[in-house]
């Protein structure tokens, strides 16, 4: 006889399909390797004691504070603990229960829809200034389409185009000279019918410089102001484009002094919910969510939003991640930004394991290279 340990990370489905069970087998047991890590935060301490016990019946567990059984205090954060197969029995249980529960139930049932994609696409940077952190992602006409044609040829599914930096402490331009650098790029683009080969996003919050994109041909709005304007969003509407709408504290000039939350994931989830149906409300269709790396966060932030980046495929749209060469990889790893592509990497590829389907990079051949490597390692 032999023992093999195998990883959690393995398509079950596949090794039980493979080893001959029989289909209905297959979903029983696959929803049994899943396993699922819940923390409830603010719940009624009677809810917390209903759903302890009910947890235990169905084989799962509520980690709960010292106190709780005898209601020491009204509401108690708790940490549950359970398989698929156990949090569907639980959301059946806990929709005639009071204290809350129903609500909970709810939120098991969207968890247990979640479906984490199986293809990214890779976004690369154009930058048409002289200020971005990266130097080498700056370009002017000429070789602005040189770096796109290059990185059409290395891979990349979305070309992104920006003309002002959004570095912390990145000077103010406005909305003429913001036209003034990407227009030439943006006419040659449409000159060279390169719409033809891949898809483009126009990085800008200015409803000016985006109009003028999305006359050229552009189907993707990048706004780090999440869709703040709502001339931005009627401009997605008519257009139909797709609008990234990316979280961000404060703005680019004050969002690093002193960035502070009550709680990193639900706030910036509550931010989203909001966002997102102001955009349906206004007619935009095609949504896409960034949790805004480095935009207002600090170390510790940029780390829990990647590593907990599942937990925003409830509100059911596509995640897109930029910690491209960020600072966040020079506060773990001491190095300048042309040093940091191992550390970039390292961080996108935990976030596509987490969830996310578009990653914005400086390196596409890099990056369409490892996401290679990635999704061999996951077919086995």
């Amino acid at each position: 006889m032999q023992i093999e340990l195998l990883s959690n990370s393995i398509d079950i489905k596949k090794y039980l399909k493979e080893l001959g069970v029989e289909s209905g087998g297959v979903g029983i047991m696959s929803a049994k390797a899943a396993h699922h890590t819940l923390y409830i935060r603010d719940l009624h301490v009677g809810g917390a004691n209903i759903l302890k016990q009910d947890a235990l019946s169905v084989g799962a567990d509520l980690a709960v504070p010292r106190g709780t059984v005898v209601a020491k205090t009204p509401h108690v954060d708790c940490i549950l603990i359970a398989t698929s197969k156990q949090l569907e029995l639980l959301s059946k249980k806990e929709l005639l229960q009071p204290f809350g529960l129903k609500e909970a139930a709810k939120k098991f049932q969207e968890i247990l829809k979640i479906k984490k994609p199986k293809d990214v696409e890779v976004m690369g940077v154009i930058n048409a200034n002289d200020d971005s952190f990266f130097s080498e992602s700056r370009f002017k006409e000429g070789s602005a389409i040189e770096a796109i044609e290059r990185m059409i040829a290395d891979g990349a599914h979305i070309i992104d185009i920006g003309g002002v930096s959004s570095a912390p402490n990145s000077a103010r331009v406005d909305k003429y000279e913001e036209l003034r650098r990407v227009k030439p790029i943006l006419d040659a683009i449409q000159g060279e019918k390169l719409f033809n080969k891949v898809k483009f996003s126009i990085d800008s919050y200015e409803p000016d410089v985006i109009s003028y994109a999305l006359d050229s041909g552009f189907k993707i709005v990048n706004d780090i102001t999440g869709l703040a304007d709502k001339e931005v969003c009627r401009l997605c509407a008519s257009y139909d484009a797709t609008a990234v709408i990316m979280h961000m504290q404060k703005k680019p000039q004050t969002m690093q002094e002193n960035p502070e939350y009550e709680n990193i994931l639900s706030d910036i989830y509550s931010f989203f919910g909001q966002r997102i149906k102001e955009a349906k409300a206004m007619g935009v269709k095609d949504i896409v969510l960034d949790v805004g790396i480095g935009f207002g966060k600090t170390l510790e932030h940029n780390l829990m939003l990647i590593k907990h980046h599942e937990h925003f495929l409830t509100l059911g749209k596509s995640l897109l991640i930029g910690a491209s060469r960020k600072s966040m990889i020079d506060k773990i790893s001491p190095s300048l930004p042309k040093e940091r592509l191992a550390g970039t990497i390292a961080l996108h590829l935990e976030a596509v394991r987490n969830g996310a389907s578009i990653i914005r990079v400086h390196d596409v051949r890099e990056h369409i290279q490892a996401l290679k490597i990635q999704q061999a390692l996951n077919a086995i």
